[in-house]
């Protein structure tokens, strides 16, 4: 329980269905540090409110290690190397359908529910398939691309078949008032104000490295602060003056070099992706059609996709695609199911 409005609906719910129902909240972080925009001291009340006015227990556990070692460490070290990464994907794979989980078995619970907004159903092999929520606008799916079949035997996603302004009218006729109009966080929870570069150079100084700016020929247009600073596809804060816009189209960490070039430039219709899961547990034997979302509001995109390994994959794309990051995470989809992914290189 987040003490947002879709995991005090996803609580209300089960427990309305007869479930015992315990909520547990995470703290994350130590709240003195000055940062945080969701899993506050005042969320953690919230959730403890919902518990209360419904009528079952409700836990705070402490992951502020468990946070810091899967999450804002993995943060630091992918944007060091010229990558930019998804702090909430790792939040799910690592902390919540790991940490949390654990934990819950040892409350000596059948499940684990969240709020996400993602389905879940059992195909004809028995095998446990992963849906994208029934609100396309809200759809988390994405993010849990890396679940294996045994955390999603202990998953629930009570909200996954509703939409956004049904969950709100859910908390209302829950009595949940606190937090039925409760606006959603929109930024990563520990980089509130969405300066990444002021939070990384305060987390690790060596990152404010000056490089160069260079352009797709070699040729040096300008200097900057460290590659931390950038993002394939980025085209603002850069500094120059050009007669066309320009787009971040390469970082190397290695040299401290980002380079620039018009859109098309950005334009690639392969990547390799790494630590790929399959959500069935099997990789595809030969080619398989798909779709595959680069970015969390990337229109999926055809294509075809082959297993390399078991945990590499390639995906080709039917047509180029614009600013494939290496360090977010390709999913590959048929139609609302979520078949697997991985993390671009």
């Amino acid at each position: 329980m987040s003490g947002g409005v879709d995991s005090s609906v996803a609580a209300g719910l089960l427990h309305e269905a007869g479930h015992e129902v315990i909520g547990v909240s995470m703290q994350l972080y130590d709240a003195s540090h000055g940062f945080g925009s969701c899993c506050t001291i005042d969320d953690l009340h919230d959730a403890r409110r919902v518990a209360s006015h419904l009528g079952f227990p409700h836990y705070i556990v402490n992951f502020e290690s468990q946070f810091h070692r899967h999450v804002q460490a993995n943060f630091l070290e992918e944007y060091a190397a010229g990558r930019t990464p998804i702090p909430c994907a790792h939040c799910n794979s690592e902390v919540k359908f790991k940490e949390l989980l654990a934990r819950a078995e040892g409350y000596g619970a059948g499940a684990l529910a969240t709020g996400h907004y993602a389905r879940l159903t059992r195909g004809d092999d028995g095998r446990l398939r992963l849906l994208r929520g029934a609100d396309r606008g809200k759809d988390q799916s994405y993010f849990l691309f890396s679940l294996t079949q045994d955390q999603l035997t202990m998953a629930s996603f009570p909200v996954g078949h509703l939409s956004k302004d049904d969950v709100r009218r859910e908390a209302a006729r829950l009595g949940l008032l606190g937090v039925a109009d409760k606006p959603d966080s929109q930024e990563i929870c520990f980089v509130p104000d969405g300066d990444y570069a002021r939070f990384l150079e305060r987390e690790q100084p060596s990152l404010a490295t000056t490089g160069a700016i260079v352009n797709t020929e070699g040729q040096t247009l300008g200097a900057h602060g460290g590659v931390h600073r950038f993002t394939v596809g980025q085209r603002k804060g850069l500094g120059l003056s050009a007669g066309v816009p320009l787009y971040v189209v390469a970082i190397d960490a290695e040299t401290q070099a980002v380079t620039v070039g018009p859109k098309e430039a950005l334009a690639r219709d392969t990547l390799t992706a790494s630590q790929v899961n399959w959500i069935s547990g099997r990789p595809p034997a030969d080619w398989i059609r798909a779709e595959v979302q680069i970015r969390h509001r990337h229109q999926a995109a055809t294509a075809r996709v082959r297993a390399l390994d078991e945990i590499r994959a390639e995906v080709v794309f039917d047509a180029p695609q614009i600013a494939i990051s290496p360090g977010q995470a390709a999913v590959f989809y048929d139609g609302d199911e979520v078949l697997g992914g991985g993390w671009i290189d």
